[in-house]
């Protein structure tokens, strides 16, 4: 996909999804623009780009020579690439400040804002921030409006990558967690997440029309001519940083073409009963703690489990460093055996927990019992 001549019912098709998301997001019809990309970190890198060039266009011909020192804010909770992309950029990881979340896994606003004057003080000047719509680990999501208007004092550019969160947008059930979104210069949404799409299927979303092209065109004039028999803006070839691109918009399009948009909200809503399902049980069975108390907001769930011989030691360190290595060797005989896989991690201050991502609308609740037995019977003699 890089000229309308070459792949012209796919450039239709990808321009029609583009239009559809940019729509749910909340935008106007006469705003917005696009491209499917390779990945979530892909479409962040897009978002640094463009937000670099928007204040920027010298930095296009110029390079870094153009530039002042920026700074980039995110949450500490936020996607590793953020930092990968502003290295790659050029602008270094060590101007990428992370703000501090709340116990939730949330950007506090206030923090943002006492990061931006903490950073101009020394020197930097900040231009981009990236809220968090679906982290990680927690599955938060930072909250929007405040963030927008901290953007909106400043002038800085605000990206939204909602690579995991975006599909709850097809939930009339759950899209106003992502209250805020239509404020955006910018989103990152993943429909090969939460919606099932097979892999690759990233959107970049841009709210400023014709930016995709004056930050990454080239006008090859071998390949994007201007005397063409058709309408030009069909080559979106130029719009890339890439020439060729694979067609990821046809999954996307055939599945919504099967499903409809009732058909995804349907399933993303029954990936949060199950979520909520996972949440009610760990409450009430022994040897399971939740990570924190509240309802999950997305498909996260975190959990500790605790085994019979560590139950019974007092709160300490002691106890940590035990409870630490039980996550880790009950996924090791998870896979030996071949019976479930879930994933771990420690974050922060808290020790190896499990975090089970309930993205598949097929799980049922008695996948979900048998999950919990499992990690009992694999873990209860450690």
């Amino acid at each position: 996909m890089f000229t309308y001549e070459v792949s012209p019912v796919f450039i239709l098709m990808e321009e029609v999804l583009l239009k559809k998301m940019q729509s749910i997001v909340g935008w106007s019809e006469d705003e917005g623009d696009g491209i499917f990309c390779p990945g979530g970190s892909m479409s962040n890198l897009y978002s640094i780009l463009l937000a670099r060039y928007h204040f920027y266009p010298k930095v296009k011909t110029s390079g870094m020579r153009a530039l002042p020192q920026l700074a980039i804010f995110t949450s500490e909770h936020s996607h590793y690439s953020v930092k990968k992309s502003a290295a790659a950029l050029g602008l270094g990881s060590d101007n990428v400040v992370t703000v501090r979340c709340d116990e939730r896994g949330k950007m506090i606003p206030a923090e943002l804002s006492s990061a931006i004057l903490t950073a101009q003080e020394k020197g930097l000047v900040p231009f981009y921030v990236s809220a968090t719509a679906g982290t990680t680990v927690y599955g938060a999501v930072d909250p929007l409006e405040a963030i927008a208007d901290v953007c909106s004092a400043h002038s800085l550019w605000m990206h939204v990558d909602a690579a995991w969160g975006g599909g709850l947008l097809m939930s009339a059930r759950h899209r106003m967690k992502l209250q805020g979104i239509q404020r955006a210069c910018s989103v990152t949404w993943n429909p090969h997440k939460l919606m099932g799409v097979p892999l690759q299927c990233s959107a970049f979303l841009v709210r400023k029309r014709g930016l995709l092209k004056e930050c990454n065109g080239s006008g090859a004039d071998y390949l994007f001519q201007q005397d063409k028999p058709y309408d030009v803006s069909y080559d979106t070839g130029d719009k890339s940083i890439q020439c060729g691109r694979h067609v990821d918009a046809f999954k996307l399009w055939l599945m919504w073409k099967a499903k409809g948009s009732q058909g995804f909200g349907a399933q993303v809503n029954k990936c949060l009963e199950n979520a909520e399902y996972l949440y009610d049980l760990l409450q009430r069975r022994p040897g399971f703690q939740l990570v924190f108390q509240d309802k999950p907001e997305h498909c996260n769930v975190c959990f500790w489990y605790t085994p019979p011989s560590v139950c019974c030691l007092p709160h300490g360190p002691d106890r940590d460093k035990r409870l630490h290595q039980v996550a880790p060797q009950i996924k090791a005989r998870m896979m030996e055996k071949g019976s479930v896989m879930i994933g771990y991690q420690p974050l922060g201050a808290k020790v190896n927990f499990f975090r089970c991502v309930l993205s598949n609308p097929a799980t049922q609740h008695e996948d979900i019992d048998f999950l919990l037995d499992e990690i009992v019977k694999l873990g209860h003699d450690l």
